[in-house]
């Protein structure tokens, strides 16, 4: 780069912004304060897995027998979103739940921590999805529709055949379109020609959230409007298919893991991070000089760097969750961090003993060191990536921390260290 001096500062930039992020509470001066503006009042913290923070892990397996081939895939995206919603509305932080396909089995992996009673677990998620509309009586005080405000009509999910998200051909507003089953259409009109002009209440398991209002009797299909976004129709359609195709579900396997057991594992873990990571500072130290002073710096920032993306990711719906596997992902990046240094530092060395100018020296390093560590790298994102789409559980995690650390470390070695080295030979 002509301009060194711009990429410094942007990584100076980016060192502060991620010191803000993992700095931890002093005095109960929260240094997060900063980033109010983005975060809102919300607390980046790490979210520990299962095996850190302690729980239950149940892997449910779906009866398929009476679900059409076509509609398979769906049921179960419709079956997680009943879990989820349960396990939500009973006030258990950050559920795992992934769907996984073994052979011709269709099956549901759940991991709550903080909850050790595996009975009760099974009881939370365990239960067919019950979907009912619902005449509404008369609003809450605080004008919203609850379940207690309302009475049933007869009419369930199990009236239902299909539903999806689609468009209003007239207003191009985004609509739910729901089909009736045969055997309940004739029940289906009868009921909604009373109703004609007032709401009738969506609810799942006692839950209403939704209450549009019918317009016409409704026999074979109907379509619910409400100002919806594409993404609430999306829900609202995934919500309602999970009444019209319950799943029934069975318990394949649980396990129960304790939080004391999940503290020693981290303790160690850490542990053995932390000396590691000296280790290789002592070593670069020694073997390089200030080259391996100035890779030692990279590293710091590199773990830095690191902490901070596991800490933002928790503001999306696909957070990073840290687990003995993804630690063990983590450790494993900053051995190939230091040994993109290495090669690099090497290849410095075989030009320089040529007799080359320091300036010359450095760019011809990590210019012919960069197809070595480009390829290497490379083969270990694709083998991620393999693991990723065929594991399940921990070995995903790992494959995910694995695949970042590889892309930060990249940074870490090409950008960070050879900016620093510019600065210093400039």
């Amino acid at each position: 780069m002509k301009k060194p001096q711009l990429l410094f500062w942007f990584i100076i930039a980016a060192t502060i912004f991620a010191l803000i992020i993992n700095l931890p509470k002093v005095n109960n001066i929260n240094f997060q304060f900063f980033l109010r503006s983005f975060i809102g009042e919300r607390e980046l913290t790490f979210r520990k897995g299962l095996d850190l923070e302690g729980g239950t892990s149940i892997t449910l397996l779906a009866n398929m027998d009476n679900i059409a081939k076509d509609q398979q895939n769906a049921a179960m995206d419709s079956a997680k979103t009943v879990i989820e919603r349960r396990i939500n509305l009973f006030g258990v932080s950050e559920p795992v739940i992934q769907t996984a396909t073994v052979k011709d089995e269709y099956r549901i992996i759940v991991e709550i921590p903080g909850v050790t009673d595996v009975n009760q677990a099974i009881s939370l998620i365990g239960t067919t999805a019950k979907l009912e509309f619902r005449d509404v009586v008369n609003a809450s005080p605080s004008g919203f529709i609850t379940y207690d405000t309302t009475k049933p009509t007869g009419l369930t999910g199990a009236d239902l055949e299909s539903a999806q998200a689609s468009f209003d051909q007239s207003t191009g507003q985004p609509v739910v379109l729901f089909g009736i089953n045969s055997s309940s259409q004739d029940k289906f009109f009868e009921t909604t020609k009373k109703l004609v002009g007032k709401q009738m209440a969506i609810c799942l398991d006692q839950q209403c959230f939704s209450a549009p209002t019918v317009q016409q009797a409704i026999r074979d299909n109907g379509q619910i409007t409400g100002g919806f976004t594409t993404q609430e129709a999306k829900e609202l359609a995934t919500q309602l298919n999970a009444g019209a195709l319950p799943v029934p579900l069975s318990v394949l396997e649980q396990n129960t893991i304790g939080p004391t057991l999940g503290t020693e594992s981290l303790a160690k873990s850490l542990f053995a991070g932390i000396l590691g990571f000296i280790t290789i500072v002592i070593f670069m130290s020694v073997l390089y000089g200030r080259l391996g002073i100035l890779a030692s710096l990279a590293l710091v920032l590199y773990s830095l760097f690191m902490l901070a993306i596991f800490k933002i990711s928790t503001l999306t719906p696909y957070g990073i969750t840290l687990t003995l596997s993804g630690i063990a992902g983590f450790i494993l990046s900053i051995g190939m961090a230091v040994d993109a240094n290495i090669l690099i530092f090497e290849r410095m060395k075989e030009e320089q003993r040529l007799g080359k100018r320091k300036e010359v020296v450095l760019e011809l390093g990590f210019s012919r060191a960069w197809t070595s560590i480009r390829d290497s790298n490379v083969s270990t994102l694709i083998t991620s990536f393999i693991l990723y789409q065929f594991g399940t559980g921990m070995v995903r995690g790992f494959a995910l921390v694995l695949a970042i650390g590889v892309l930060v470390s990249m940074f870490s070695a090409i950008v960070v260290t050879r900016t620093f080295l510019r600065m210093v030979y400039k």
